[in-house]
């Protein structure tokens, strides 16, 4: 059976040219490209990397790749990220990690963001299979709960705690965690406003408008989808 999420990255390896400075996010694609890169010995030796994933880095080193922590760069040619799911105009939501802060950070950086995985992550439009994630400061923890409570009456919230440990995730930021399951879903521009003006929120999980263009792997080979607003 064909790695769909493979061959993603190997679509995606096309797109590296020497001297670049990549971004990458997490999961088991990226994984994939940085294993493919890394036998690209000429290629490789020539580009410096940087990652929003605790995980992702951890292999970069290994590989013995040049990585350089975000807060030292200011821009980067482009950043490679999966997502739970996307729709025709690449809006995302990326719900699983918890790291979307510095995954928006190094979108907002790179020069290209594009997304990457396999044809299942596609919908037609967002929907409320995934939460939207929401990172909060934690002295801001109750009012937000309550602003969210009071503004979408409909959805439900769930604090991350830890099974490792007692209390809450924390967290790379030092932050508390809220996956909200929505009812149905506001107009996305609508919502990408409301959640984000609230006061103690630092950042949520849609990427609304980020992302420049999607490789995407399925049965009938690969595509590569552009959103109309680019």
């Amino acid at each position: 059976m064909t790695d769909l999420k493979l061959e993603a990255a190997k679509a995606a390896l096309q797109y590296i040219k020497p001297g670049q400075t990549i971004g990458l996010g997490a999961g088991s694609t990226i994984a994939h490209l940085v294993n493919l890169i890394a036998t690209e010995t000429k290629l490789a030796g020539t580009l410096t990397f940087t990652s929003s994933s605790f995980k992702t880095t951890g292999l970069l080193v290994q590989k013995g790749l040049n990585v350089k922590a975000p807060a030292l760069l200011k821009y980067i040619d482009i950043y490679f990220d999966g997502c739970d799911q996307f729709d025709p105009e690449l809006n995302a939501l990326k719900s699983g990690g918890g790291i979307h802060t510095t995954e928006k950070i190094l979108a907002s950086m790179a020069a290209e963001f594009i997304l990457l995985g396999d044809a299942a992550k596609f919908a037609p439009q967002l929907d409320t299979t995934y939460p939207m994630v929401i990172e909060v400061l934690p002295a801001a923890l109750q009012i937000v709960l309550h602003q969210l409570t009071t503004n979408f009456p409909g959805a439900t919230l769930k604090q991350r705690i830890s099974t490792q440990k007692d209390g809450a995730v924390i967290s790379d930021n030092g932050n508390m965690l809220i996956d909200v399951y929505f009812d149905k879903l506001l107009p996305l521009n609508e919502l990408n406003i409301s959640i984000g003006m609230i006061p103690g929120i630092v950042e949520h999980s849609l990427f609304y408008k980020v992302a420049a263009k999607a490789i995407i792997a399925g049965e009938d080979g690969i595509s590569v989808i552009t959103p109309s607003y680019k």
